[in-house]
């Protein structure tokens, strides 16, 4: 009981800032960018509470649970795509367009822009209905099984688009303060406390050693394939995060923008090395919990992803259980409401804006996309189904983002040859390969064993569904670029820095 009135309490806490912070929206550019006048502390912990979402509090703990503490390759292509950022950060402030689609279209075309708000609009209502997925499972837990995580999912999704529609991004940004200071709290605490409840940290090393000692090996069993196929996902979607180009143009300066990308780079690392450890201490703590398991022995997927929240709710002190599950639930409404933010924004600004409503006023446009925020989070909940586990909804959607759009954006602050064309196919390239990924495994997902098509088997294990893709976007990118005729001067020099 206690830890559900922490929670709903800090929920409150989180809407009654939402709904004060409402009253200052005046404009399109308070609600896209909050004016672009967001200093850095601020903009650190919107960054870090932008990428600590399900995927890390579920899709994380799960493949901890599973492989050990080689899940840190899935967390560290993050990390390198973070320092990558940096050098791009100040560049996008100071262009300081809305969104990742504008950059595109500045560089390429129209027809880049469009194509990448296709991919982003797909890829991002998997995103956020994952957070609605995990929400669910949360709220069941929390309620003890009384909720059940069907109606969980329906709980969450309408708090987490009530939300976003509130106050746009000046909302995100002001709560996103809060959200990340507990989440950062808990995991600190958490971690010395369920080690000293399983007896120490010897006890929890020899049990991992003697159920399962891979898990404590760098690459847990696996070879450089899997390392490059698990890593790939999260790098690419690092590089082409549309929320976090949305972002750098709502920091107030250039500098600022810069600097909250290493506050970023340090919080990411601090908090998802925390959350592998914890889940990894969680594998020691119920390495004999038939719940975890299956018949045949291998873990099961969807139970394992729970394993930070179980422990909460299960394992530690009742005060500390409920600053977990409070840390759980900012988790699961910083990363859904940032999503919805962004695709919204791409559908408000890329579609009804350039195509509908050329001379909406600023306050129609507000309006526009708060009816987008409902359509979409409505479309992002009937996605789910399409998916078992919230890494492999994960590994999906950041393939589809990272395959399509980071070679492109890559190569327009870095190759001066690329071209329009080369840019354009690119991304139609690494969405389709996706796409029909996506399709065959759907069509082969209950057979045995299904066709073998260019040396790739379906259904295909998502844990790889990255390195096909990213080697036909990169390959078309290249071979149609070097194929059209160089682009002029100002087509590149506002993007590369002397």
């Amino acid at each position: 009981m206690t830890q559900s009135i922490v929670v709903v309490a800090y929920v409150l806490m989180l809407l009654g800032i939402s709904v004060y912070k409402s009253r200052t929206v005046r404009s399109a550019e308070d609600f896209m960018v909050a004016g672009r006048s967001v200093p850095v502390y601020m903009l650190v912990a919107t960054l870090v509470c932008t990428w600590i979402g399900s995927g890390s509090l579920f899709g994380t703990a799960g493949l901890t649970f599973r492989t050990g503490i080689s899940e840190l390759w899935f967390s560290a292509g993050a990390w390198v795509g973070i320092l990558v950022i940096y050098l791009i950060a100040a560049r996008v402030r100071r262009i300081a367009q809305y969104t990742l689609t504008d950059l595109l279209e500045k560089r390429y075309s129209q027809l880049a822009k469009v194509l990448g708000t296709v991919t982003i609009i797909i890829a991002y209502m998997v995103i956020a209905g994952y957070q609605f997925k995990g929400g669910g499972r949360f709220i069941a837990i929390l309620s003890d099984g009384s909720i059940t995580p069907e109606t969980g999912m329906i709980i969450a999704a309408v708090l987490i688009i009530g939300f976003t529609v509130l106050a746009g991004m000046v909302s995100i940004v002001s709560i996103d303060i809060f959200n990340g200071s507990i989440m950062l709290l808990a995991m600190v605490i958490t971690l010395p406390v369920a080690i000293s409840g399983h007896g120490g940290l010897d006890a929890v090393i020899t049990t991992i050693q003697q159920t399962e000692p891979s898990h404590l090996s760098v690459m847990g069993g696996h070879d450089f394939i899997w390392v490059v196929g698990i890593a790939l996902p999260t790098f690419l979607l690092l590089m082409s995060e549309s929320s976090m180009y949305q972002k750098f143009s709502s920091a107030d300066s250039e500098q600022n923008a810069r600097k909250a990308v290493m506050g970023m780079f340090i919080g990411v690392v601090v908090v998802e090395t925390l959350m592998m450890l914890i889940a990894l201490v969680g594998f020691a703590i119920y390495a004999d919990d038939p719940r975890f398991f299956l018949a045949d022995g291998s873990v099961n997927r969807a139970m394992a992803e729970e394993i930070i929240l179980r422990i909460g709710f299960e394992q530690l002190p009742v005060l500390i259980g409920a600053l977990l599950l409070a840390a759980g639930a900012a988790i699961v409404i910083s990363t859904g409401n940032t999503f919805l933010m962004v695709t919204s924004t791409n559908v408000t600004r890329d579609i009804f804006q350039a195509f509908f409503y050329k001379d909406a006023t600023q306050q129609q446009i507000v309006w526009i996309q708060r009816a987008c925020i409902l359509g979409i989070g409505l479309l992002a909940y009937l996605m789910m189904s399409q998916f078992d586990t919230i890494l492999e909804m994960a590994l999906m959607s950041y393939t589809m983002i990272g395959a399509s759009l980071a070679p492109p954006l890559l190569a327009a602050f870095f190759w001066k040859r690329v071209t329009r064309a080369g840019g354009v196919a690119s991304i139609a390239s690494g969405m389709l390969t996706v796409i029909i990924i996506a399709v065959l495994n759907s069509i082969y997902k209950d057979t045995a064993e299904g066709p073998n098509i260019l040396g790739v088997s379906f259904p295909m294990d998502t844990d790889y569904i990255a390195i096909p893709a990213v080697v036909v976007s990169i390959t078309t990118l290249i071979v149609v670029s070097l194929l059209t005729a160089p682009p002029v001067q100002s087509d590149w020099e506002e993007f590369i820095e002397a």
